[in-house]
């Protein structure tokens, strides 16, 4: 019986000892290059994991990479991640930027009781609660008409300053970006 024990306590240390291992490899981090520095994204695969499998996915292809703030709005949110659109390098077309997604399926939605505050990450859809896919925008501050009605999918840890700095929209518009900010680049991990 004391060699069970023995074995169960070192499987126990073991796992622990790997999952924070894991826990601190950044699997569950993004980084968002700007044109300010880095943003640091802690990802929640707690409360959206199908979201957070597709923006890695994502991001680990480097489909994230030069695509345009498309939509800024002051003392709201910046909304990205619209790669069909809004690769500025590559087949960037502004009047439709903020209406494609990715070769990847559309998501059922993942609602949660997380607050969006500022540097809440959620997932921008259309008015189909289940039509999620690429794009994703960043609290600048709370949005509390949001609870319980977007995905969550993590929060920005490090660089909210550089947030700060994207270029703003026209107010006029509902936050379109003439000439935008974009993702230089986006790898998960830290």
């Amino acid at each position: 019986m004391k060699i069970l024990q023995f074995a169960f306590a070192g499987a126990l240390a073991f796992a622990a000892l790997t999952g924070t291992a894991f826990a601190q490899s950044g699997d569950n981090v993004i980084t968002i290059q700007l044109k300010d520095g880095p943003v640091v994204v802690e990802l929640r695969p707690d409360i959206a994991p199908k979201h957070v499998d597709q923006i890695k996915a994502l991001a680990a292809a480097g489909e994230y990479d030069n695509v345009a703030f498309h939509r800024v709005i002051k003392g709201f949110m910046a909304q990205t991640g619209d790669v069909q659109y809004g690769d500025m390098e590559q087949g960037y077309q502004a009047e439709l930027a903020g209406t494609g997604g990715s070769s990847k399926p559309d998501l059922p939605a993942e609602f949660s009781d997380v607050p969006f505050e500022r540097g809440t990450v959620g997932m921008a859809r259309s008015q189909d609660p289940n039509s999620a896919n690429s794009q994703f925008f960043i609290m600048f501050a709370p949005g509390d008409f949001l609870n319980g009605q977007y995905t969550v999918v993590g929060k920005v840890v490090e660089g909210m300053e550089n947030v700060d700095k994207i270029k703003l929209g026209d107010d006029a518009n509902n936050g379109a970006v003439t000439d935008p900010d974009r993702m230089i680049s986006v790898k998960v991990g830290k």
